[in-house]
Formats: structure tokens, C-alpha cells, sequence
């Protein structure tokens, strides 16, 4: 079943009112009439199944059927940094993160990083286009919320959102002892979980000594080299099974 996502004051008390870009997709591409059934969610965790009552040019007028509390989105708050890699890799990496449960993606600028931003427009491009990925990621994965990418930051300010009652952690090449599974067995209740995950080429020497200095935990995961596109996938995977929102709980 086709599911979209409204703002709350299209949603009334016995109908809800579907505006923008959605109203085409629904008309043009689905090419759903009168008395078909969806999904609208209110961004903040309910579902609403509903039946389409009119369409018109720009406006689908719906009528609320039934409602529950989605049960897609997991209970461990997970922040990715992600440091910007090069071409369409970016895309890969919002998609996945958003169907394996991340909360909020902000990408980063790292001493490695290849990609330039072209002033404030460029910067501004980029971040609605992700948005739009995380919303198209958010419908087709049944989340109830749609996770939000920020525009890029540098490394020093991502460190600066840190506080001490998080587990920040940061795969790291060189760390040959402490592994992920190790931290998560000591951080089994940490609510906010903020990865950290390097461009191509990964992070300097002295960018990882200053993370450490912020309280940021170095990690393994295992001998071989993932890619920039890859670490942070599997960062997410394996958090959502060892703290029980895949497969264990």
C-alpha cells in the first residue's frame, strides 16, 4: 500500500488532505482513483489509513478509516556523521541509513574530503535533494518519521555536538584491540548514538586524536578496509542487532 507524508495541518479530525508534488505521483505514476486505499503519515509517528474520497488538481481529499502508532522507528536515537564522499555515494549512504533506522544524517567536511561546496546555493542543492531522498527512503521502508540531513558541517563542529551522555564512536583502521561489540556491551542503555564515518581516505591522524580528546571511541571492525559507503552501513546494521531492533528483539 502506497504511503505518504503530510504536515499535520492537512490532517482533520475525520479526513486528510494530500498537497504538493505527492497529488502528481498520485494521479500520474500510481494513477489511483476514488475509493482506493493508502497510507499518510504525520511525520511524528502515526499512521493513517485512509480512502481516497477526490482528486482533484492539486488536492486529494481522503477519509480517515483507522490510525495506529507506527512501529518502524527504533527505539536507540542513532546521529551519523558522515564524512562527504565523492559523486552520487552520498545518495547510497542516506537511502540505506534510513531503511536501517538512523535517526538524523549530518554530513561532514574532513581534511580528506574531495568534494567542494560552491558557496551557500550549492550547499542549500544538495541539502534538499537529500531531504527529498530521506523522504522517498521513509515512505518505501514504512518509517513514521523521516529522518533529516543537515547541510555540511566541518569535523571541529561536528565534535561540538557531543555531550557526555551519548556513545559517540568512530571506526578507525589503526584500532586494532577495542572492538565495536566491546563498546556495546559497556553502553548497552546509551539512548543517542553518534557515528562517526571517515571520506575516502578515511580521517587524519590528528583528526581522530581530537575526537578521541571529545570523548569519541575508536573502534574495529575487523581486518579488512570498508569503503566509505559500506563502514557506515554496516555500523548501523550491526547497532540495531546488538542493541535489539533487528533480528533479536
Amino acid at each position: 500500500m502506497s504511503k505518504f507524508f503530510v504536515d499535520k495541518k492537512n490532517i482533520l479530525a475525520k479526513s486528510i488532505n494530500i498537497t504538493g508534488e505527492d497529488v502528481i505521483h498520485i494521479k500520474k505514476v500510481l494513477r489511483l482513483k476514488c475509493g482506493d486505499n493508502i497510507i499518510i503519515s504525520d511525520g511524528a509517528g502515526t499512521d493513517y489509513y485512509v480512502e481516497i474520497q477526490n482528486i482533484q488538481q492539486d488536492l486529494v481529499e481522503t477519509k480517515i478509516i483507522s490510525f495506529e502508532k507506527n512501529i518502524a522507528e527504533p527505539s536507540i536515537n542513532i546521529t551519523l556523521f558522515q564524512g562527504l564522499p565523492k559523486s552520487d555515494k552520498m545518495d547510497l549512504i542516506i537511502q540505506k541509513g534510513v531503511e536501517l533506522g538512523v535517526k538524523k544524517i549530518v554530513p561532514v567536511i574532513t581534511e580528506r574530503t574531495v568534494v567542494k561546496i560552491s558557496g551557500a546555493k550549492d550547499s542549500i542543492k544538495k541539502c534538499e535533494r537529500w531531504n527529498r531522498i530521506s523522504m522517498e527512503a521513509s515512505k518505501q521502508c514504512n518509517r513514521g518519521f523521516i529522518p533529516k540531513v543537515d547541510g555540511p558541517i566541518f569535523f571541529s563542529d561536528a565534535l561540538k555536538m557531543l555531550n557526555g551522555g551519548n556513545l559517540n564512536i568512530l571506526p578507525y583502521e589503526k584500532e586494532k584491540d577495542n572492538r565495536l561489540k566491546y563498546i556495546l556491551n559497556d553502553s548497552i542503555k546509551a539512548k543517542d548514538i553518534y557515528v562517526f564515518i571517515g571520506p575516502e581516505g578515511g580521517f587524519s591522524q590528528e583528526e581522530v586524536e581530537i575526537a578521541v580528546k571529545s570523548g569519541v571511541n575508536t573502534v574495529s571492525l575487523g581486518p579488512r578496509i570498508l569503503r566509505t559507503e559500506t563502514a557506515g552501513i554496516a555500523v548501523l546494521s550491526i547497532l540495531m542487532y546488538e542493541l535489539g531492533d533487528v533480528g533479536n528483539g
